[in-house]
């Protein structure tokens, strides 16, 4: 009962926050209601400073929230689905992901920007923005201000992709009747889930293909998503043996975060229950749940997070995220070509 009390005022804040984030991100799902959580809780933080009965409850919003996000994610993931998917999109997805992390590393050391900053970056990125920035901020143990800087770079050639991806699928020439080439292509070269969409829907009504191209790009997506698993527990060896070397000893259990474990178990679960005729439609509260948990948190991110050393830090973390975005956009086409998926 303690514990709930000590939580409580902090967490109801970041809920006050999330409901109209929420509702917002509704109304303009190429933004997002992280976006406007986060946004919302800078402002806020301008004029307010969690006071310390709210701080730590914001703190494990922050983390635990955030934890417990990933996890809820795992039910959005039907593994025989992405099995299928994955024998025509694995290569360019494997491709991208790579291009992602080494245009981030050697950004990041050419440039001197801050390691964690480009971790979540580079992963964001390459994967699935805001919830692989999640996951991996918790293996890392970023702060939140740079958990904020990270989210808001991937907000920003979000947008720009959702708006410009399907212009420039049209003047590269790709496939007008069918939705697969540029499906897999949005699914691929874009991060977040409302911008794939945006992309793809944009693309279905621009040649009446229906939902096509929507289709294939989430399913594509939930394909990346998966990529979660293997970085972060590779993360977390990295992060142990630093750790291990500072006490003068190594423990491999202590390396495996425990939440991505129970990713894998939604996972699990989410594609033995459809193999046996669930209906997919049974999870879809779970995964609306994991989206409200993600905006819940990134109020707490943005509430502890001051604005204008943001956007006087800003500089280098958004050319670092140019960079990336230009590396995956450009293999992601490439790859299509030489598998014969664009002409």
């Amino acid at each position: 009962m303690q514990t709930i009390k000590k939580y409580l005022p902090g967490m109801a804040v970041c809920l006050a926050i999330a409901v109209p984030s929420w509702l917002l991100g509704k109304l303009v799902p190429v933004i997002g209601g992280p976006v406007f959580s986060i946004v919302i809780g800078m402002v806020i933080a301008l004029f307010w400073t969690p006071s310390a009965a709210c701080k730590p409850g914001v703190g494990f919003t922050s983390k635990k929230i955030l934890q417990t996000a990933v996890v809820l994610l795992g039910f959005g993931l039907n593994l025989n689905v992405v099995l299928q998917t994955g024998k025509q999109s694995l290569p360019i997805i494997i491709c991208t992901i790579a291009t992602s992390l080494l245009v981030a590393f050697v950004v990041h050391k050419l440039l001197h920007i801050d390691g964690d900053i480009s971790t979540l970056i580079g992963v964001g990125s390459s994967i699935c923005g805001g919830s692989a920035i999640a996951a991996t901020a918790s293996v890392i143990n970023a702060d939140d201000e740079k958990v904020a800087q990270s989210i808001s770079v991937i907000f920003f050639f979000n947008v720009l992709a959702a708006l410009l991806f399907p212009l420039l699928g049209q003047a590269i020439g790709f496939d007008i009747t069918s939705g697969d080439a540029f499906g897999i292509f949005a699914g691929t070269a874009v991060n977040d889930t409302s911008s794939v969409t945006a992309a793809a829907s944009t693309w279905d009504s621009m040649w009446d293909l229906g939902s096509q191209t929507l289709d294939k790009a989430v399913t594509v997506k939930l394909t990346r998503t998966l990529a979660i698993i293997p970085i972060t527990l590779v993360l977390s060896l990295v992060q142990a043996k630093k750790a291990g070397n500072g006490q003068g000893r190594f423990r491999l259990k202590n390396a495996f975060p425990l939440f991505i474990l129970w990713f894998i178990c939604a996972s699990v679960v989410t594609t033995l229950c459809t193999s046996l005729g669930v209906s997919g439609a049974v999870f879809r509260p779970l995964k609306e749940l994991s989206k409200f948990f993600i905006i819940m948190a990134m109020a707490a991110i943005g509430l502890n997070t001051n604005p204008i050393k943001l956007i006087k830090t800003g500089g280098k973390p958004l050319l670092l995220g140019f960079c990336c975005w230009l590396g995956i956009t450009g293999v992601a086409i490439a790859m299509q070509h030489a598998l014969g998926l664009i002409a």
